[in-house]
């Protein structure tokens, strides 16, 4: 497998996600700013719920900025033992060790791609091929690193 293919996936989806949450903080924005001009003190609850939602989208966005950072420093070379950067194969699925942004299809495969911080990842993490790990008393066994 291309891992080099794979994170170039990943990193659009990390950039469509961005610009995503870029073009909702504006638009929350714009909205806030309207309802300032428009509404009269009255409405000071409304006008804080919506600055809370831009705080909210405000930390998402500075988490898929922290991804997208991440993920720039990783490895496109072919892992040996399970670490970040590493495409594992087990019995139960195919898994990239990158950043957690869920389930991707390439040729025709599901990759899941998971943190380095998730549990799964910390069960296998630097497991060899053959080697076998448990996670919630579901055993797998690494068929093959990329």
């Amino acid at each position: 497998m291309d891992k080099s293919e794979i994170l170039h996936i990943i990193k659009e989806k990390l950039s469509e996600k961005a610009q995503n949450l870029e073009y909702l903080i504006s638009e929350t924005r714009a909205s806030n700013n309207d309802t300032k001009s428009s509404m009269g003190d009255k409405y000071e609850t409304g006008r804080e719920m919506l600055q809370q939602e831009i705080n909210n989208l405000q930390r998402q966005l500075n988490e898929v900025m922290n991804q997208q950072a991440g993920i720039q420093k990783l490895n496109t070379e072919p892992s040996v033992q399970v670490q970040s950067g590493a495409l594992v194969k087990t019995d139960k699925g195919i898994f990239y060790v990158a950043v957690s942004i869920g389930e991707i299809v390439w040729d025709g495969k599901k990759i899941i791609t998971v943190s380095p911080e998730s549990p799964l990842v910390k069960a296998m993490f630097g497991k060899k091929l053959g080697e076998t790990f448990s996670i919630n008393n579901i055993q797998q066994g690494i068929e093959k690193i990329w």
